[in-house]
């Protein structure tokens, strides 16, 4: 009974912005999980390639407007680690981001696991959407070569990401260029490693299909670790802190009129840490 009394006031201590904001990667994570790895598991014989890569891009794109105002709309271990270096989030809100991940792509893949045993004929053991390589891939890539890929692949999406997000929140057309990366990344990595670019869509299949998977998991998450970390680097150098939004538009505007003043209109600035 003591333990009851103390949950109210534990619940009321919450706070509200850093629940709603883990709350939406645990959710986002899991319908990403559910759906997109879900066209792997239950469709691939009647979507191919193009379809899981769309599936992947089209969820994500759907997502990232739907949850984006609310915590970024990270949804990917990897992005988060990149938002982290860049200090546009401080580590402690990294940590829950990731947790919250990690627990929603499992959950996702329970749901997707309790729906694909109601399928006869399809096979969960040693499969079920898990990514892999030598004899798991399609194309038998070796580790070194699985590894490589994965670092470019992640390095793209969690590029854009950063090249067109502000702060945390995604505005505009931001969303498209993000689901289109991840389809581009599908379309190439799904013959070679069925593409993590996301170590919690990776985690979370590979714990239900046991054997090779689990032994191969740790591909998926060292390599797009080091992609997000080295994209972050690069996005740096191209679209620094303090550099101008369009240096294009700003090497294209009109030298000072001599004797008036006037010059290139003032530009917006990224910003710097949130």
């Amino acid at each position: 009974m003591d333990a009851l009394k103390n949950v109210k006031p534990a619940l009321a201590n919450l706070d509200p912005v850093k629940t709603r904001t883990a709350a939406s990667e645990f959710l986002g994570t899991l319908l990403l999980v559910l759906f997109a790895v879900g066209s792997v598991v239950l469709a691939a014989d009647y979507i191919g390639v193009v379809g899981i890569a769309l599936t992947f891009g089209f969820t994500l794109l759907a997502l990232v407007y739907a949850l984006g105002p609310v915590s970024g709309c990270h949804l990917n271990p990897a992005v988060t680690l990149g938002l982290l270096l860049e200090r546009r989030i401080t580590i402690h809100t990294a940590i829950e981001y990731w947790i919250a991940q990690l627990v929603g792509g499992i959950v996702g893949s329970a749901i997707l696991f309790l729906i694909a045993k109601q399928v006869p004929g399809i096979k969960t053991d040693g499969t079920f959407g898990s990514n892999g390589y030598a004899e798991r891939s399609a194309v038998h890539i070796n580790t070194g070569g699985a590894f490589l890929a994965e670092v470019v692949l992640t390095f793209l999406l969690v590029f854009v990401v950063l090249a067109v997000t502000h702060r945390v929140a995604v505005v505009g057309f931001g969303g498209l260029a993000i689901g289109l990366a991840l389809a581009v990344d599908h379309l190439i990595g799904v013959p070679l490693t069925g593409t993590s670019v996301n170590p919690a869509r990776s985690i979370g299949p590979a714990l239900f299909a046991g054997g090779a998977a689990l032994s191969q998991l740790w591909l998926f998450i060292v390599a797009p670790l080091v992609g997000g970390a080295l994209a972050s680097y690069a996005h740096r150098v191209t679209h620094p802190p303090h550099g101008v939004a369009m240096l294009a538009d700003e090497l294209a505007a009109p030298e000072p009129l001599a004797g008036t003043g006037e010059g290139r209109p003032d530009r917006p600035h990224y910003g710097g840490p949130a």
